[in-house]
């Protein structure tokens, strides 16, 4: 008992004034989660923009060729069209992500017990999907009115006046109307999200000469940003069909998610996938970057499982 109380006194101490699965702790963790997902999805407004009109029915070439058309005919403003509701939106989608993931990892480790290990990667799955599940009940309305200004010309030049329209419009619930196919976008694409970093990062450890703990901290944030481009590609290629769906239905009034996947069919959920997985494949890596720089500044350790090495 004595051995065991040092070892964790240790650990907090190694831990500076945060104690691990403290709420602090989470605290700290959804901060990091707002400064990863928000900041990094508005940066990337232009090329979302792109993609979003290539979903609902602009013909454009490329996604360069979009953000040059775009520019030539609505000026460089135009290309940052939905910038706020994506800041806003992202912000407490990051908020509830990544705090509540780690502490549903936390609760679904403590319940599970000695097979713990055994079943780590349901575990993450389960953990990324409980907190994806209230995350995007905090995302659906700003995705909305995202959606719905860039895509609708002329309907609203951004946040400030988009909101109140489309509640004048559609009501309150119809800022829901797109929740139950947010979620078929978002749940996979967490769950592929932390489950795929998780594991890419102990496979990278695992590959490395020397134990994770003898790198220093910039060497292991380079390990998050690779493992979150991997792990980023997947995401978007799994969750792609059920992004086009939210893209046209959010665009068309008194739509469905059934009614606007059988006008799409299987070959148009598919459009605009190249630059979703340049645009997801570099946000997830900038998120895990800026997720666990938040983490290091807090003194508290990067994201990943590592097996000590023998």
């Amino acid at each position: 008992v004595t051995i065991m109380k040092k070892k964790i006194n240790k650990k907090k101490e190694t831990m500076g004034e945060i104690e691990l699965y403290s709420s602090k702790f989470y605290a700290v963790c959804g901060l990091g989660g707002i400064a990863s997902c928000g900041i990094t999805h508005a940066a990337m407004t232009p090329v979302d923009l792109v993609k979003c009109r290539l979903q609902t029915g602009a013909k454009y070439s490329s996604t360069l060729n979009g953000l040059s058309t775009i520019a030539k005919e609505e000026g460089l403003a135009g290309l940052t069209r939905g910038w706020a509701p994506t800041l806003v939106g992202y912000s407490f989608q990051g908020l509830c992500k990544f705090g509540f993931y780690e502490y549903f990892k936390r609760q679904y480790y403590l319940a599970a017990g000695e097979n713990a290990d055994k079943y780590q990667s349901l575990l993450y799955a389960s953990a990324s999907a409980s907190a994806e599940f209230i995350a995007d009940i905090a995302l659906c309305p700003w995705e909305a009115v995202k959606v719905r200004v860039q895509t609708s010309e002329g309907w609203a030049k951004g946040l400030s006046d988009g909101l109140p329209k489309f509640i004048k419009e559609e009501g309150v619930g119809g800022l829901y109307k797109g929740l139950v196919p947010l979620w078929s976008r978002q749940i996979p694409y967490t769950i592929m999200k932390f489950t795929a970093f998780e594991k890419v990062v102990t496979a990278i450890y695992a590959q490395l000469s020397k134990p994770k703990s003898e790198y220093n901290k910039m060497q292991q944030l380079g390990v998050s940003f690779l493992a979150g481009y991997i792990a980023g590609v997947f995401c978007a290629v799994v969750s792609h069909p059920a992004d086009v769906v939210v893209s046209k239905l959010n665009k068309t009034p008194g739509g469905s998610f059934v009614s606007i996947a059988k006008e799409l069919g299987f070959a148009g959920c598919w459009s605009g996938l190249l630059p979703r997985i340049f645009m997801i494949g570099s946000l997830t890596a900038l998120q895990w970057l800026i997720y666990d720089t938040f983490k290091v500044y807090a003194n508290l350790p990067t994201t990943g499982k590592v097996e000590e090495k023998k």
